[in-house]
């Protein structure tokens, strides 16, 4: 496993009648490849993970495995209400033949870290698979502080990475401070990354490359190889976009992109329910700037 580059937390394609449009998520995972992309990260929070039933993430799984030919890596997104259900869903995408997983802590419940660790360490432990572990304390009120990663690391040997999005771009420069290289540093913050590479970042684990993978890749090589003249040019026109992936209705607002741009669909299920009115009107207005303003990137 690889902990590079972009790797897309692939959104969940619905068709008319909401179910899980497999073809069509197939093709655009293929397209993120081409473009550029490293990996596949799926069943994460942009993928709608907790409107999916578990058949419906091990069947998503199958088609991503099925969308790499073996090429790339394809990454679960391990969350559930329980740790049962979280160690079941691990050991289905090592028998999917996923490369690597990506570790929540519970949803809903926030646990202590006595419980947090073992609920880590149960998931950890329940495949080889190399895994990541997924740091959102504002989404998931829980937080891991760079010394608690470094515990969880110097326990379990295959987690191999970390995807950093607490918002603070200074907790990759405190890892790295702690655990040197061990631990590979991905952000999952969009509109953080030309910083968080600054101070240590290696990956992004990212939401707009879903609708725009060419100028996502091209601005993470950029920052990547200290090119910061062209790297600012596309992270200041980019950042009105990126910045859609920073606030609660982020789903809503990246599958409308997908949409205004002809890479997808902006359908999603309930709750959450596609805009509408005014909010809507002003989003498709951001979008349409944007698009005419578009930079011009080779790829």
């Amino acid at each position: 496993m690889n902990w590079s580059g972009v790797m897309p937390a692939i959104t969940t394609p619905f068709d008319e009648d909401l179910q899980v449009d497999h073809a069509f998520m197939i093709k655009h995972a293929q397209w993120l490849l081409e473009k550029g992309c490293t990996g596949i990260v799926a069943l994460g929070s942009l993928g709608e993970a907790p409107t999916l039933a578990f058949d419906e993430k091990v069947a998503i799984l199958k088609s991503m495995v099925t969308a790499a030919e073996g090429r790339s890596p394809v990454v679960a997104a391990i969350s559930s209400l329980s740790t049962a259900e979280s160690v079941a869903l691990a050991k289905a995408a090592a028998d999917t033949g996923c490369s690597g997983l990506m570790v929540l802590p519970p949803y809903v419940y926030r646990s202590d870290w006595r419980e947090t660790r073992a609920h880590m360490g149960a998931i950890f432990d329940a495949t080889p698979l190399s895994c990541m572990l997924y740091n959102n304390p504002v989404a998931y009120g829980t937080d891991f502080v760079p010394e608690q990663i470094h515990e969880l690391a110097a326990a379990h040997a295959n987690l191999h990475a970390v995807k950093e999005s607490s918002t603070d771009v200074r907790r990759v420069a405190a890892i790295r401070a702690i655990d040197d290289k061990r631990l590979k540093i991905f952000v999952g913050v969009d509109d953080a990354i030309v910083e968080a590479i600054s101070v240590g970042a290696t990956g992004w684990v990212a939401g707009l490359v879903n609708a725009l993978p060419v100028e996502s890749v091209a601005l993470f090589n950029y920052a990547m190889e200290g090119r910061a003249k062209e790297a600012f040019e596309i992270y200041r026109w980019f950042l009105p976009l990126l910045r859609l992936d920073t606030v609660p209705k982020f789903i809503q607002l990246i599958k409308l992109v997908q949409q205004e741009l002809g890479v997808g669909s902006a359908r999603v299920r309930a709750p959450r329910l596609e805009l509408a009115g005014e909010e809507l009107k002003a989003t498709q207005k951001l979008i349409r700037d944007a698009m005419n303003s578009r930079p011009a990137i080779a790829g």
